[in-house]
């Protein structure tokens, strides 16, 4: 599934659902019909968005891990904790679990921004500290330490 391209920034109402960006859905396309599953993030404050499609991808490789280990079946179900389906609703609104959104303290201002296989959502204020763990320049050093040989072309 491509993922809409950029970070885009919402807001939140009372009941928790979350207005999604016109453009935002144009990107989606039909994929919005078949809905998303939403998961607190492994590595941040924040909400991971999955499509349908991805996450089934996801759910795969986890099912190829021997259920007879231990800690694979602490693993697959770690990862799968707090996973819930979610669909946008006719008025374009996200519906956000209240429990998911005090767990990653989103309250009124949230930033949705792109993966590669999903998208996460994340309360301004926090994107803004977690974007700050890095400066520009260890940023241009990770692009050159992690891509700076690849070839891209052909």
């Amino acid at each position: 599934m491509n993922y809409p391209i950029g970070e885009y920034y919402c807001k939140l109402d009372s009941k928790g659902r979350l207005l999604l960006p016109s453009s935002f859905k144009e990107q989606l396309g039909d994929v919005v019909e078949e809905g998303f599953v939403l998961r607190p993030s492994l590595f941040g404050d924040c909400l991971e968005l999955f499509g349908m499609s991805d996450w089934r991808a996801m759910q795969e490789k986890l099912g190829k891990l021997n259920p007879f280990k231990a800690e694979n079946v602490m693993l697959i179900r770690r990862f799968n904790a707090g996973a819930r389906m979610v669909k946008v609703d006719a008025n374009g609104r996200l519906q956000i679990p209240k429990d998911l959104m005090e767990k990653t303290n989103l309250v009124k201002e949230v930033v949705m921004t792109s993966l590669i296989d999903r998208m996460q959502i994340w309360d301004r204020s926090m994107k803004e500290i977690e974007d700050s763990k890095i400066s520009e320049k260890e940023f241009a050093e990770m692009l050159t330490a992690k891509l700076g040989d690849c070839d891209f072309i052909g």
